[in-house]
């Protein structure tokens, strides 16, 4: 059996590096979340709000399918970027740090997209720009993730992974609150946002002490170690293989609801396009809000008792519950009670997956480019469900109309098979 299945693995850089192993203060925790939930608010407001308004904008008949085109090939290259930006980073030398030249990286492509986004009349710009905000979001991202495995020892990173885990609902309550105060400005809800994004990635970067990389300390990297920087063996590392499992499903439910929300409220719930910003800020205030009051409880239980597991299995199985939910909504207000509900499981779920997964990482002197390749399992499903959502949503719908139930349903049974997921993983309680 592989050491990763009998024993929990305490992550920290590789010697030489003054930063590892310490329990950082509110200074740091402050500058990782602005960098974290900005960032997401960036990210976030375009894939549930901005991208679906400019894509109508373009062409309104087709809106769906530039939405499908547009999240799918973003999608592609957050693929490619996440385990690539992390190996990078990972090996990164110079008095810049290994982590802050990528902070400063995701903020330029970041505030490239954004003014992309808004020059955008076709269908080919509105890809290019969402493709450049989705590699700065992962740059960005990949970076401020690894800083809390440097800095940060494991039997105190329940509130660093808080803010990590609940960067989503988070980023996207601030970023769509930002939005709708500015709606129907489209030029405004989408800059604003981003440059949000660019302040919080550049204070974080210019903030937070990252030590530079001794260079007998780098990670060497033969032509054979290339294709490892898409790919952790199972074989080797069963208990990260199945937390990656167990994450994919879940964000299958959340890429669901995230990508067809504003359709799903226009098409279903009958609300007026120059009302579903706010109605869908009303909503992720709601998912925030229960995020936020049971997240950083269960993190720091969870730290206290010095189990992750119970936590993960079942706030995966509410979230699952709260997405069945939606299905069933008859009105808005169910909506936003089913909403709620998903938030509570969401929040617990990403505020100690976190925790967990670096505990099971297969290469904790350098842990970038393995969390790159478990952030893969947040967006691929950003990517597979718009490719398989037309087949769900005509499920025997009349014509003119979407089955949203079958989409959402789908989620929901992911959901549960990714809380079974988190059984069989070893590496930690």
């Amino acid at each position: 059996m592989h050491d990763l299945d009998r024993h929990p693995v305490t992550v920290d850089p590789p010697p030489g590096v003054p930063t590892a192993g310490r329990r950082p203060g509110a200074r740091f925790h402050l500058l990782l979340a602005a960098g974290v939930f900005t960032v997401n608010a960036a990210l976030l407001t375009a894939s549930i709000l901005t991208l679906s308004l400019k894509a109508t904008q373009i062409d309104p008949e087709h809106a769906t399918s530039i939405l499908s085109v547009a999240a799918s090939v973003g999608a592609v290259f957050t693929i490619i970027g996440y385990p690539l930006m992390g190996r990078l980073s990972d090996r990164t030398l110079g008095r810049f740090g290994r982590r802050r030249p990528y902070l400063v990286l995701g903020a330029a492509l970041i505030g490239a997209g954004a003014v992309l986004m808004v020059s955008a009349a076709t269908t080919p710009v509105l890809v290019a720009a969402h493709v450049l905000l989705s590699v700065g979001y992962v740059t960005s991202l990949v970076a401020a993730s690894a800083l809390v495995p440097d800095q940060v020892v494991a039997e105190h990173r329940g509130l660093s992974s808080t803010i990590v885990g609940l960067g989503t609902p988070v980023g996207a309550l601030l970023g769509l609150f930002v939005a709708q105060l500015v709606q129907p400005n489209l030029t405004a809800m989408i800059v604003l946002p981003a440059g949000l994004g660019v302040i919080g990635s550049l204070a974080l970067a210019l903030g937070v002490k990252d030590a530079p990389l001794p260079r007998e300390l780098r990670p060497p990297l033969a032509l054979r170690d290339l294709a490892g920087t898409f790919w952790v063996n199972p074989l080797r590392a069963p208990a990260f293989a199945w937390a990656w499992v167990s994450r994919i499903l879940i964000f299958f439910g959340v890429a669901a609801v995230n990508a067809y929300q504003a359709f799903y409220l226009i098409m279903v719930q009958h609300v007026d396009p120059s009302e579903v910003a706010g109605k869908i800020f009303l909503a992720t205030l709601l998912l925030t809000g229960a995020s936020l009051l049971l997240a950083p409880i269960a993190a720091r239980i969870s730290d206290r008792i010095g189990r992750r597991k119970p936590f993960v299995l079942v706030a995966a199985v509410v979230f699952a519950v709260g997405l069945g939910l939606v299905t069933t909504a008859s009105s808005f207000e169910q909506f936003l009670v089913a909403i709620t509900i998903m938030g509570a499981g969401q929040g617990v779920y990403l505020a100690v997956d976190f925790a967990l997964v670096t505990q099971v990482l297969p290469d904790p002197d350098n842990p970038a480019k393995d969390l790159g390749i478990m952030n893969l399992a947040n967006t691929l499903p950003s990517s597979l469900v718009p490719a398989i959502a037309p087949a769900l949503l005509a499920i025997g719908a009349a014509e003119g109309q979407q089955n949203f139930t079958a989409l959402f349903g789908f989620g929901a049974i992911a959901a549960v098979l990714g809380a079974l997921a988190v059984l069989p993983i070893r590496g930690a309680r």
